[in-house]
């Protein structure tokens, strides 16, 4: 079954240190964590896709009305305090194993090396039957 591991940019439960105080080698150890998550995960056979986003600066918001040219406006308010960073898609036998998964990339770390808590949401990718095809 596929999941969905959505890594929000927010405060992490143990972590009160927003990540543009971090050192350069504090970021780049959790750089360097994210990607070896994602080599572990893609060595084992999980990992279906795995993307850093850029920051909600970069985001855009697109509504249509399916007849006139679509509104393309700036992406999330600059007051906003969470956003979508990144995500995995990970084809696992069970809802446990995604959640280890999300743990791990949970315990992700930050300042002097301590994980931060991250908090990643866990959501089942809907298929369709091949019936419905």
């Amino acid at each position: 079954m596929k999941y969905m591991l959505l890594k929000t940019y927010s405060s992490p439960a143990y972590c009160d240190t927003p990540i543009t105080e971090w050192s350069p080698q504090e970021i780049q150890a959790h750089i360097d964590f994210q990607r070896a998550l994602g080599e572990q995960l893609a060595a084992s056979g999980e990992l279906v896709d795995a993307q850093g986003l850029t920051g909600p600066a970069e985001a855009r918001i697109v509504s249509s009305d399916g007849r006139s040219a679509p509104l393309v406006t700036d992406g999330p308010f600059p007051e906003t305090k969470e956003f979508l960073a990144g995500y995995w898609i990970v084809d696992v036998d069970s809802p446990e194993r995604a959640y280890e998964i999300a743990a791990s990339a949970s315990a992700a770390p930050g300042p002097g090396g301590k994980p931060i808590g991250e908090y990643i949401e866990v959501r089942p990718v809907m298929s369709v039957p091949a019936s419905d095809l």
